[in-house]
């Protein structure tokens, strides 16, 4: 018998067989390591239903990469949880599940199969919030009393006033055949005789009834609406959604924002079942996306004439989506769609968080509403000009060619805008001026009134958005980024010789600014550096450097009309000019023209560029699957039926044929030299030089009284603005529990 080595005798008496031996020890007296067995495999843990450290309402819908659902065992904070683990649709690789009971802040989940363990570290928020927003505002007026539900009662009092909260309630409503609204469905035990089918993008056919839930989410009214068949499914989940789900998610804002401040709306930014603005029928109960079977989401608080703070509707949308997603599981993608405040709630959500939507249709456009009110207050510091300051000095076409506009008319109906800043109700200045507008919901004693309550509640969109800008350290009122020092008004008109050195020399010497109060005042305005960095860091003012340029931008005119009512075609073209600026390009950005544009064909254009990313697999980033596959080109309609294929360009002269039909006029920023995108909201200086005045030569005394006019200089418009930084993704205006990143309570 052969003699093994002392090493190798020792092994063996540890049990191990002769086999195992020889392999273990090789056939000489040099042993071999023994072979140590492979570490078990890391089980891979990820949310789906929001970020890791964005989760809300105590719970989370997770993803584990193990095929056998049913032996994977939970643990939350060291302590078992139940967690009912189903495989995921279409995969046989994952499972998923919704975890509950996740204490607030952060916590620990551990999933265990067998010997393979994965962890991720969560941080959960309330339902009611705040997450990133700050702390929240106040006053704020609950109003779910006044909320109407979709069988016509009302939603009834919150049952706590600080939070606006209310019981979550599910109604269904029908499309009776050859109907165009809603039937109320009061017994769900039986689908009604007269009831519509539908066949959905994936080609299921279902009966046409919808299910709404309405809750409380972020102190604003969440509600949902999904195909489902209440005789034949169970209730919806993430592992057994509606059969007449096609997987999809829509997200609808509102319109419009004076008075979108300290209220929690009565009623969603929609419009009335049936009524149309600007080819978009923005409503939950859409029949039409409803009938291909998208789910479509809102929150009170995604509608700017409620809440005009973009960070606050963010939020918002951002947990009402997540809601959604645990009801109903992890969509394919979700877009966004809208017309004047719901484009720039498209824009500046998908901007300022990557994920959230991953297209955007917008009508009617603006960047954002931080945009048309500034255009308005340089606007209505030129209109006290003409009317009060200098009345009579200027004529109407010297006046067009100061601010730009196609018409007087045109022009004080941008100015006007400035209204959302002026924190005095009932102010009196040019006919169509509207100050201090508040929710009629907000009583008059919680209102602002420098005299008889200098603590009230004040209507600006600075104030709404205080959070964001900053705190005055003396009154508590909001910092304002407002800032004319610099602009050389009526600049393009001089040069032109539509007014004169002395006209222009007047003008801005006199055009003076506003103090906090939007009161007139002789000298320029001059806007809070912190509060200026603060508007671009948290995508108050659309930077266009976020998440918008990685995926399809679809723009239609949706209201053409540079005479007056200010959804000018400028706001879109500098709402392209944003994304160029942001990406060097606007590749994934698509613009149709016309009068009107048939939203119809653009709807199927934006639906097979979703559905033509969905499907490429081949390598490359978001954006450019998203440039690759786009399904069209820029044009316009000459009619509903006859398209012009061609690149649409800002211009008001006729150099081409979408140019000749639709001309394009400026605004008063732009004629001062500022730039397409009016995105500098306070621009760096150089000195006075004769170069920026072309032919016109003043004397040695013009020239003095010049420099005087601009002591420290003049914009210079190539460069990039003071403070002009890029957007910071998901940004948290604490306190917070986590990703504290700007706390501006001090």
């Amino acid at each position: 018998m052969k003699t093994y080595p002392r090493r190798c005798a020792a092994k063996f008496s540890l049990g191990l067989g002769l086999a195992a031996l020889l392999a273990a020890c090789g056939d000489g007296d040099s042993p071999v390591a023994p072979v140590t067995p492979p570490a078990p495999a890391a089980l891979q843990v990820e949310t789906l239903s929001s970020r890791p450290e964005l989760v809300t309402g105590g719970n989370v819908l997770v993803r584990t990469s193990l095929a056998n659902a049913s032996a994977v065992t939970a643990t939350l904070n060291g302590a078992a949880v139940i967690a009912t683990f189903t495989p995921e649709a279409g995969s046989s690789t994952s499972a998923i599940a919704l975890i509950s009971g996740l204490a607030l802040g952060a916590n620990t989940l551990v999933l265990t199969q067998g010997s393979s363990t994965g962890s991720i570290s969560l941080t959960n928020y309330p339902l009611e919030g705040p997450v990133l927003s700050g702390p929240r505002q106040t006053p704020f007026i609950c109003q779910t009393e006044a909320f109407t539900l979709p069988d016509g009662s009302k939603y009834g009092v919150a049952t706590d006033g600080t939070t606006c909260s209310a019981p979550t309630l599910r109604h269904y409503v029908y499309l009776k055949t050859g109907a165009t609204a809603f039937t109320p469905l009061a017994d769900t035990s039986a689908i009604p005789a007269d009831a519509a089918t539908t066949t959905n993008s994936l080609g299921v056919q279902v009966p046409f009834v919808v299910r709404v839930e309405t809750a409380t989410v972020d102190r604003g009214i969440y509600q949902s609406a999904v195909l489902h068949n209440p005789v034949t499914e169970a209730a919806p989940t993430p592992a057994a959604p509606p059969k007449g789900w096609n997987k999809r998610l829509i997200a609808i804002h509102g319109f419009g924002c004076p008075g979108g401040w300290y209220a929690q709306g009565a009623a969603q930014g929609n419009l009335p079942a049936g009524a149309v603005a600007g080819g978009f029928q923005a409503v939950l109960l859409d029949r039409e996306r409803l009938a291909e079977g998208y789910a479509l989401f809102t929150n009170t608080l995604q509608h700017p004439t409620v809440n005009c703070n973009a960070v606050l509707q963010a939020e918002a949308a951002m947990m009402s989506k997540e809601r959604l997603v645990k009801t109903l599981g992890k969509p394919v993608y979700t877009v966004s769609h809208g017309c004047s405040g719901g484009s720039y709630s498209s824009s500046q959500l998908a901007d300022q968080m990557p994920g959230l939507f991953d297209g955007i249709l917008i009508a009617c456009t603006f960047p954002d509403p931080m945009s048309i009110a500034i255009e308005g207050s340089h606007g209505h510091l030129l209109s006290h000009y003409f009317n009060a300051t200098a009345a009579g000095a200027l004529t109407d076409p010297q006046q067009v060619a100061v601010t730009g506009y196609k018409s007087v008319a045109a022009f004080i109906a941008a100015a006007n805008q400035s209204g959302r800043t002026d924190p005095i109700a009932g102010r009196a200045d040019v006919a169509g001026y509207v100050s201090g507008a508040m929710p009629a919901a907000v009583p008059v004693g919680l209102r602002y009134d420098p005299v008889s309550n200098p603590a009230g509640a004040r209507a600006t969109v600075y104030d709404a958005q205080r959070n964001i800008m900053g705190r005055d350290a003396l009154t508590g009122f909001a910092l304002r980024p407002f800032d004319n020092v610099g602009v050389q008004y009526g600049l393009q008109a001089l040069r032109a010789g539509s007014i004169t050195k002395a006209q222009f020399l007047d003008l801005n010497e006199r055009i003076g600014g506003y103090d906090q109060d939007a009161n007139y005042v002789a000298g320029r305005s001059v806007g809070n550096a912190a509060a200026i960095q603060r508007a671009y860091q948290s995508g108050l003012q659309y930077g266009g450097n976020g998440g918008t340029g990685n995926i399809p931008v679809f723009d239609v005119s949706g209201i053409y009309n540079d005479d007056g009512g200010y959804h000018y075609q400028w706001f879109h073209f500098a709402n392209r000019q944003r994304l160029i600026d942001g990406f060097g390009n606007a590749d994934n950005h698509v613009m149709w023209r016309g009068n009107p544009v048939p939203y119809a064909d653009a709807w199927v254009k934006f639906k097979q560029w979703m559905e033509a990313i969905t499907t490429d697999t081949a390598a490359g980033t978001a954006r450019a699957k998203t440039i690759r596959n786009k399904p069209t080109t820029d044009g316009c309609y000459t009619n509903l039926t006859t398209f012009v294929a061609e690149p649409q360009t800002f211009s008001s002269l006729p150099n081409s044929t979408c140019n000749t039909l639709l001309p394009s006029y400026g605004a008063s920023q732009l004629v001062t030299d500022g730039p397409l995108s009016a995105g500098i909201l306070k621009c760096q200086l150089k000195p006075v030089t004769a170069a920026d005045y072309g032919t016109v030569a003043f004397t040695l005394a013009e020239a003095t009284r010049l420099n005087a006019i601009f002591p420290g200089g003049v914009c210079d418009w190539k460069k990039t603005g003071v403070g002009q930084v890029p957007v910071v993704p998901y940004a948290s205006f604490g306190p917070s529990p986590a990703n504290l990143v700007f706390d501006v309570t001090k």
